[in-house]
Protein backbone atom coordinates (compact mmCIF):
# COMPACT_ATOMS: atom_id res chain seq x y z
CA UNK A 1 0.00 0.00 0.00
CA UNK A 2 1.35 3.44 -0.88
CA UNK A 3 2.20 5.80 1.97
CA UNK A 4 1.23 9.43 1.48
CA UNK A 5 3.46 12.40 2.30
CA UNK A 6 0.97 13.37 5.00
CA UNK A 7 1.36 9.96 6.67
CA UNK A 8 5.18 10.25 6.57
CA UNK A 9 5.01 13.65 8.24
CA UNK A 10 2.56 12.35 10.86
CA UNK A 11 4.81 9.38 11.67
CA UNK A 12 7.82 11.72 11.90
CA UNK A 13 6.00 13.75 14.57
CA UNK A 14 5.33 10.69 16.75
CA UNK A 15 7.01 11.14 20.16
CA UNK A 16 9.32 8.19 19.70
CA UNK A 17 10.38 9.45 16.26
CA UNK A 18 11.08 12.92 17.65
CA UNK A 19 13.17 11.45 20.50
CA UNK A 20 15.10 9.16 18.13
CA UNK A 21 15.81 11.99 15.68
CA UNK A 22 16.93 14.25 18.52
CA UNK A 23 19.22 11.54 19.90
CA UNK A 24 20.81 10.91 16.49
CA UNK A 25 21.24 14.61 15.69
CA UNK A 26 22.94 15.29 19.03
CA UNK A 27 25.14 12.21 18.57
CA UNK A 28 26.45 13.62 15.28
CA UNK A 29 26.63 17.23 16.48
CA UNK A 30 28.41 16.59 19.76
CA UNK A 31 29.98 13.16 19.41
CA UNK A 32 31.53 14.05 16.04
CA UNK A 33 31.15 17.78 15.33
CA UNK A 34 32.28 18.87 18.76
CA UNK A 35 34.21 16.10 20.47
CA UNK A 36 35.71 13.83 17.82
CA UNK A 37 38.79 16.01 18.18
CA UNK A 38 39.29 14.81 21.77
CA UNK A 39 40.08 11.11 21.05
CA UNK A 40 41.80 12.11 17.81
CA UNK A 41 44.14 14.61 19.50
CA UNK A 42 46.65 11.94 20.61
CA UNK A 43 46.58 10.46 17.10
CA UNK A 44 47.17 13.88 15.54
CA UNK A 45 50.00 14.53 17.99
CA UNK A 46 51.63 11.28 16.94
CA UNK A 47 51.21 11.22 13.15
CA UNK A 48 50.78 14.94 12.36
CA UNK A 49 53.18 16.35 14.96
CA UNK A 50 50.48 18.50 16.58
CA UNK A 51 51.72 20.18 19.77
CA UNK A 52 49.69 20.64 22.96
CA UNK A 53 49.49 24.39 22.33
CA UNK A 54 48.37 23.87 18.71
CA UNK A 55 45.79 21.35 19.88
CA UNK A 56 44.47 23.87 22.39
CA UNK A 57 44.09 26.48 19.65
CA UNK A 58 42.24 24.04 17.39
CA UNK A 59 39.90 23.22 20.27
CA UNK A 60 39.37 26.93 20.87
CA UNK A 61 38.58 27.47 17.18
CA UNK A 62 35.78 24.93 17.51
CA UNK A 63 34.49 26.62 20.65
CA UNK A 64 34.70 30.06 19.02
CA UNK A 65 32.55 28.70 16.22
CA UNK A 66 30.19 27.27 18.81
CA UNK A 67 29.90 30.72 20.40
CA UNK A 68 29.24 32.34 17.03
CA UNK A 69 26.60 29.75 16.24
CA UNK A 70 24.86 30.24 19.59
CA UNK A 71 24.86 34.02 19.19
CA UNK A 72 23.46 33.63 15.69
CA UNK A 73 20.50 31.67 17.01
CA UNK A 74 19.62 34.66 19.22
CA UNK A 75 19.22 37.06 16.30
CA UNK A 76 18.37 34.87 13.31
CA UNK A 77 15.00 33.12 13.42
CA UNK A 78 14.82 29.94 11.34
CA UNK A 79 12.73 26.80 11.46
CA UNK A 80 14.34 24.43 14.01
CA UNK A 81 14.05 21.50 11.61
CA UNK A 82 15.78 23.45 8.83
CA UNK A 83 18.50 24.64 11.23
CA UNK A 84 19.17 21.06 12.35
CA UNK A 85 19.39 19.87 8.76
CA UNK A 86 21.78 22.68 7.83
CA UNK A 87 23.92 21.93 10.88
CA UNK A 88 24.17 18.25 10.00
CA UNK A 89 25.25 19.08 6.44
CA UNK A 90 27.98 21.42 7.67
CA UNK A 91 29.32 18.81 10.12
CA UNK A 92 29.52 16.18 7.38
CA UNK A 93 31.55 18.49 5.12
CA UNK A 94 33.77 19.82 7.93
CA UNK A 95 34.56 16.35 9.28
CA UNK A 96 35.44 14.93 5.89
CA UNK A 97 37.55 18.02 5.23
CA UNK A 98 39.69 17.35 8.30
CA UNK A 99 40.82 14.10 6.72
CA UNK A 100 41.90 15.47 3.35
CA UNK A 101 44.20 18.32 4.42
CA UNK A 102 47.09 18.87 6.84
CA UNK A 103 47.06 22.67 6.69
CA UNK A 104 46.68 24.11 10.18
CA UNK A 105 44.71 27.20 9.08
CA UNK A 106 42.27 25.02 7.15
CA UNK A 107 41.92 22.75 10.16
CA UNK A 108 41.08 25.76 12.31
CA UNK A 109 38.46 26.98 9.83
CA UNK A 110 36.87 23.54 9.60
CA UNK A 111 36.77 23.15 13.38
CA UNK A 112 35.14 26.59 13.65
CA UNK A 113 32.50 25.64 11.06
CA UNK A 114 31.74 22.42 12.93
CA UNK A 115 31.37 24.45 16.11
CA UNK A 116 28.83 26.79 14.51
CA UNK A 117 26.80 23.84 13.28
CA UNK A 118 26.97 22.07 16.64
CA UNK A 119 25.52 25.11 18.42
CA UNK A 120 22.63 25.30 15.98
CA UNK A 121 21.85 21.66 16.52
CA UNK A 122 22.05 21.72 20.33
CA UNK A 123 19.87 24.82 20.69
CA UNK A 124 17.31 23.83 18.08
CA UNK A 125 17.15 20.13 19.03
CA UNK A 126 16.59 21.19 22.65
CA UNK A 127 13.79 23.59 21.69
CA UNK A 128 12.26 21.27 19.06
CA UNK A 129 12.23 18.17 21.26
CA UNK A 130 11.27 19.82 24.57
CA UNK A 131 8.35 21.58 22.90
CA UNK A 132 7.04 18.28 21.59
CA UNK A 133 7.88 16.00 24.50
CA UNK A 134 7.51 18.02 27.73
CA UNK A 135 3.67 18.18 27.62
CA UNK A 136 3.59 14.38 27.39
CA UNK A 137 5.19 14.05 30.83
CA UNK A 138 7.33 11.13 29.72
CA UNK A 139 10.77 12.05 31.10
CA UNK A 140 12.40 8.99 29.59
CA UNK A 141 11.84 10.42 26.11
CA UNK A 142 13.58 13.67 27.05
CA UNK A 143 16.38 11.70 28.69
CA UNK A 144 16.69 9.65 25.51
CA UNK A 145 17.22 12.80 23.43
CA UNK A 146 20.04 14.09 25.63
CA UNK A 147 21.59 10.62 25.87
CA UNK A 148 22.50 11.18 22.23
CA UNK A 149 25.49 13.29 23.23
CA UNK A 150 27.02 10.57 25.37
CA UNK A 151 26.12 7.88 22.85
CA UNK A 152 27.90 9.83 20.13
CA UNK A 153 30.95 10.41 22.31
CA UNK A 154 31.15 6.75 23.34
CA UNK A 155 30.71 5.47 19.77
CA UNK A 156 33.32 7.90 18.47
CA UNK A 157 35.71 6.90 21.23
CA UNK A 158 35.31 3.18 20.56
CA UNK A 159 35.79 3.71 16.83
CA UNK A 160 38.94 5.76 17.41
CA UNK A 161 40.22 3.08 19.81
CA UNK A 162 39.71 0.47 17.11
CA UNK A 163 41.48 2.66 14.56
CA UNK A 164 44.40 3.15 16.95
CA UNK A 165 44.75 -0.61 17.31
CA UNK A 166 44.50 -0.95 13.51
CA UNK A 167 47.29 1.65 13.18
CA UNK A 168 45.11 3.96 11.10
CA UNK A 169 46.12 7.59 10.65
CA UNK A 170 44.20 10.50 12.12
CA UNK A 171 43.21 11.53 8.57
CA UNK A 172 41.65 8.15 7.94
CA UNK A 173 39.80 8.44 11.24
CA UNK A 174 38.36 11.84 10.29
CA UNK A 175 37.13 10.46 6.95
CA UNK A 176 35.51 7.45 8.65
CA UNK A 177 33.68 9.74 11.08
CA UNK A 178 32.58 11.99 8.23
CA UNK A 179 31.04 9.05 6.39
CA UNK A 180 29.28 7.90 9.57
CA UNK A 181 27.84 11.38 10.15
CA UNK A 182 26.61 11.40 6.54
CA UNK A 183 24.86 8.04 6.96
CA UNK A 184 23.17 9.09 10.22
CA UNK A 185 22.07 12.42 8.75
CA UNK A 186 20.47 10.71 5.77
CA UNK A 187 18.71 8.30 8.14
CA UNK A 188 16.95 11.03 10.15
CA UNK A 189 16.45 13.61 7.40
CA UNK A 190 12.73 12.88 6.89
CA UNK A 191 12.01 12.97 10.62
CA UNK A 192 13.14 16.60 10.79
CA UNK A 193 9.83 18.13 9.76
CA UNK A 194 8.80 21.72 10.59
CA UNK A 195 6.01 22.51 13.02
CA UNK A 196 3.42 25.23 12.77
CA UNK A 197 4.51 28.24 14.83
CA UNK A 198 1.04 29.93 14.89
CA UNK A 199 2.70 33.31 15.14
CA UNK A 200 3.55 32.95 18.82
CA UNK A 201 7.05 34.34 18.54
CA UNK A 202 5.84 37.62 17.03
CA UNK A 203 3.35 38.35 19.84
CA UNK A 204 5.88 37.71 22.59
CA UNK A 205 9.14 38.95 21.07
CA UNK A 206 9.27 42.35 22.78
CA UNK A 207 8.42 41.12 26.26
CA UNK A 208 10.78 38.16 25.78
CA UNK A 209 13.79 40.41 25.25
CA UNK A 210 13.12 42.27 28.51
CA UNK A 211 12.48 39.09 30.50
CA UNK A 212 15.62 37.47 29.18
CA UNK A 213 17.88 39.88 31.06
CA UNK A 214 16.11 39.89 34.43
CA UNK A 215 17.95 38.58 37.51
CA UNK A 216 17.05 34.90 37.37
CA UNK A 217 17.76 34.26 33.68
CA UNK A 218 21.06 36.10 34.11
CA UNK A 219 21.94 33.79 36.99
CA UNK A 220 21.32 30.79 34.74
CA UNK A 221 23.44 32.30 31.96
CA UNK A 222 26.38 33.00 34.30
CA UNK A 223 26.31 29.58 35.97
CA UNK A 224 25.96 27.79 32.65
CA UNK A 225 28.97 29.72 31.36
CA UNK A 226 31.06 28.63 34.33
CA UNK A 227 29.92 25.07 33.69
CA UNK A 228 31.29 25.40 30.15
CA UNK A 229 34.70 26.47 31.44
CA UNK A 230 34.81 23.90 34.21
CA UNK A 231 34.01 20.76 32.31
CA UNK A 232 35.74 21.50 29.00
CA UNK A 233 39.28 21.03 30.28
CA UNK A 234 38.88 17.34 31.13
CA UNK A 235 36.43 16.89 28.25
CA UNK A 236 39.10 18.08 25.81
CA UNK A 237 42.27 16.67 27.31
CA UNK A 238 41.38 13.42 29.13
CA UNK A 239 42.84 11.14 26.40
CA UNK A 240 45.95 13.30 26.12
CA UNK A 241 46.42 13.20 29.90
CA UNK A 242 45.96 9.43 29.84
CA UNK A 243 48.54 9.09 27.06
CA UNK A 244 51.10 10.90 29.24
CA UNK A 245 50.56 8.27 31.95
CA UNK A 246 50.46 5.12 29.80
CA UNK A 247 51.67 5.00 26.22
CA UNK A 248 49.97 1.72 25.29
CA UNK A 249 47.08 2.73 23.03
CA UNK A 250 44.53 0.13 24.08
CA UNK A 251 44.64 1.42 27.67
CA UNK A 252 44.72 5.20 27.31
CA UNK A 253 42.21 4.92 24.47
CA UNK A 254 39.51 3.73 26.88
CA UNK A 255 39.38 7.06 28.74
CA UNK A 256 37.10 8.72 26.19
CA UNK A 257 34.65 5.82 25.64
CA UNK A 258 34.26 5.65 29.44
CA UNK A 259 33.46 9.37 29.46
CA UNK A 260 30.85 8.95 26.72
CA UNK A 261 29.25 5.85 28.20
CA UNK A 262 28.86 7.63 31.54
CA UNK A 263 27.26 10.60 29.75
CA UNK A 264 24.82 8.41 27.81
CA UNK A 265 23.79 6.42 30.87
CA UNK A 266 23.48 9.42 33.15
CA UNK A 267 20.46 11.06 31.52
CA UNK A 268 18.58 7.78 31.35
CA UNK A 269 19.49 6.99 34.96
CA UNK A 270 18.05 10.26 36.28
CA UNK A 271 14.92 10.17 34.11
CA UNK A 272 12.77 8.95 36.99
CA UNK A 273 14.16 11.72 39.21
CA UNK A 274 12.90 14.41 36.83
CA UNK A 275 9.39 13.77 38.17
CA UNK A 276 10.38 14.13 41.82
CA UNK A 277 13.35 16.51 42.08
CA UNK A 278 13.45 20.08 40.77
CA UNK A 279 15.67 20.72 37.77
CA UNK A 280 17.87 23.12 39.67
CA UNK A 281 18.52 20.71 42.52
CA UNK A 282 19.72 18.09 40.04
CA UNK A 283 21.84 20.72 38.30
CA UNK A 284 23.52 21.82 41.54
CA UNK A 285 24.19 18.28 42.73
CA UNK A 286 25.60 17.23 39.38
CA UNK A 287 27.86 20.27 39.20
CA UNK A 288 29.32 19.55 42.64
CA UNK A 289 30.03 15.95 41.62
CA UNK A 290 31.65 17.30 38.46
CA UNK A 291 33.83 19.64 40.52
CA UNK A 292 35.10 16.63 42.47
CA UNK A 293 35.72 14.71 39.24
CA UNK A 294 37.67 17.56 37.66
CA UNK A 295 40.02 17.66 40.65
CA UNK A 296 40.63 13.88 40.77
CA UNK A 297 43.54 13.74 38.27
CA UNK A 298 45.38 16.15 40.57
CA UNK A 299 44.57 14.63 43.97
CA UNK A 300 44.76 11.02 42.71
CA UNK A 301 47.41 10.87 39.97
CA UNK A 302 47.42 7.80 37.76
CA UNK A 303 45.17 6.02 35.32
CA UNK A 304 42.66 4.95 38.00
CA UNK A 305 42.05 8.54 39.09
CA UNK A 306 41.79 9.64 35.49
CA UNK A 307 39.24 6.98 34.57
CA UNK A 308 37.20 7.81 37.68
CA UNK A 309 37.34 11.47 36.67
CA UNK A 310 35.99 10.45 33.25
CA UNK A 311 33.06 8.73 35.00
CA UNK A 312 32.35 11.69 37.31
CA UNK A 313 32.60 14.36 34.62
CA UNK A 314 31.05 12.27 31.86
CA UNK A 315 28.27 11.16 34.18
CA UNK A 316 27.26 14.71 35.10
CA UNK A 317 27.85 17.04 32.18
CA UNK A 318 24.81 15.89 30.20
CA UNK A 319 22.64 15.93 33.33
CA UNK A 320 23.65 19.58 33.77
CA UNK A 321 22.93 20.24 30.10
CA UNK A 322 19.51 18.55 30.25
CA UNK A 323 18.42 20.15 33.52
CA UNK A 324 19.81 23.52 32.39
CA UNK A 325 17.71 23.46 29.22
CA UNK A 326 14.65 22.32 31.18
CA UNK A 327 15.20 25.08 33.72
CA UNK A 328 15.45 27.60 30.88
CA UNK A 329 12.07 26.43 29.64
CA UNK A 330 10.58 26.74 33.14
CA UNK A 331 12.00 30.24 33.68
CA UNK A 332 11.42 31.71 30.22
CA UNK A 333 8.31 29.89 29.01
CA UNK A 334 7.59 30.85 25.37
CA UNK A 335 10.90 32.72 25.24
CA UNK A 336 12.91 29.64 26.18
CA UNK A 337 14.78 29.37 22.84
CA UNK A 338 16.28 32.83 23.40
CA UNK A 339 17.37 31.96 26.93
CA UNK A 340 18.74 28.60 25.74
CA UNK A 341 20.74 30.45 23.09
CA UNK A 342 22.07 32.94 25.66
CA UNK A 343 23.07 30.12 28.01
CA UNK A 344 24.71 28.23 25.17
CA UNK A 345 26.60 31.39 24.20
CA UNK A 346 27.92 31.76 27.75
CA UNK A 347 28.78 28.06 27.77
CA UNK A 348 30.73 28.52 24.54
CA UNK A 349 32.60 31.51 25.94
CA UNK A 350 33.62 29.41 28.93
CA UNK A 351 34.79 26.65 26.60
CA UNK A 352 36.96 29.08 24.67
CA UNK A 353 38.61 30.20 27.90
CA UNK A 354 39.20 26.62 29.09
CA UNK A 355 41.72 25.38 26.49
CA UNK A 356 43.42 28.78 26.46
CA UNK A 357 43.81 28.51 30.24
CA UNK A 358 45.41 25.08 29.76
CA UNK A 359 47.78 26.46 27.14
CA UNK A 360 48.72 29.46 29.29
CA UNK A 361 49.16 27.55 32.55
CA UNK A 362 50.97 24.66 30.84
CA UNK A 363 53.44 27.14 29.35
CA UNK A 364 54.37 28.08 32.92
CA UNK A 365 55.34 24.48 33.66
CA UNK A 366 52.21 23.52 35.57
CA UNK A 367 50.90 20.97 33.10
CA UNK A 368 47.20 20.34 33.53
CA UNK A 369 47.08 20.52 37.34
CA UNK A 370 46.58 24.23 37.90
CA UNK A 371 43.92 24.48 35.18
CA UNK A 372 42.03 21.51 36.65
CA UNK A 373 42.07 22.97 40.15
CA UNK A 374 40.89 26.34 38.86
CA UNK A 375 38.04 24.65 36.98
CA UNK A 376 37.03 22.61 40.03
CA UNK A 377 36.92 25.72 42.23
CA UNK A 378 34.80 27.68 39.77
CA UNK A 379 32.34 24.81 39.36
CA UNK A 380 31.79 24.60 43.11
CA UNK A 381 31.41 28.39 43.41
CA UNK A 382 28.84 28.56 40.62
CA UNK A 383 26.86 25.71 42.18
CA UNK A 384 26.62 27.84 45.33
CA UNK A 385 25.52 30.85 43.25
CA UNK A 386 22.86 28.75 41.58
CA UNK A 387 21.56 27.64 44.97
CA UNK A 388 21.06 31.28 45.98
CA UNK A 389 18.52 31.84 43.20
CA UNK A 390 14.75 31.95 43.35
CA UNK A 391 12.99 29.04 45.00
CA UNK A 392 12.82 26.18 42.55
CA UNK A 393 9.52 24.79 41.45
CA UNK A 394 8.59 21.20 42.09
CA UNK A 395 8.38 19.18 38.88
CA UNK A 396 4.88 18.43 37.61
CA UNK A 397 3.35 15.12 38.57
CA UNK A 398 3.33 12.46 35.91
CA UNK A 399 0.08 11.98 34.12
CA UNK A 400 -1.85 9.00 35.47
Amino acid sequence: MAISAKQVRSDARAPEAVAAAGLAALAVAMGIGRFAFTPLLPMMQQDAGLSLAAGAWLASANYAGYLAGALLTMVWRISPAMAIRAGLAVIVVATLGMGVTENFATWAALRAAAGIASAWILVYVSAWCLEALTPLRRPVLIATVFAGVGAGIAATGVLCLGLILARATSGEAWIALGLISLAVSIGIWRALVPRDSSGKSGRHAASGRSQLWSAEPLRLVICYGVFGFGYIIPATFIPAMAREIVHEGSLFGWAWPVFGAAAAGSTLSVAVLLRRIPNRSLWITSQLVMALGVSLPVVWPGIAGLLLAAVFVGGTFMVVTMTGMREAREVAGPHAPSLMAAMTSAFAAGQIAGPIAVSTLAAGGGGYSRALLLASTLLAASAFLLSRGAAVRSPPRAAP
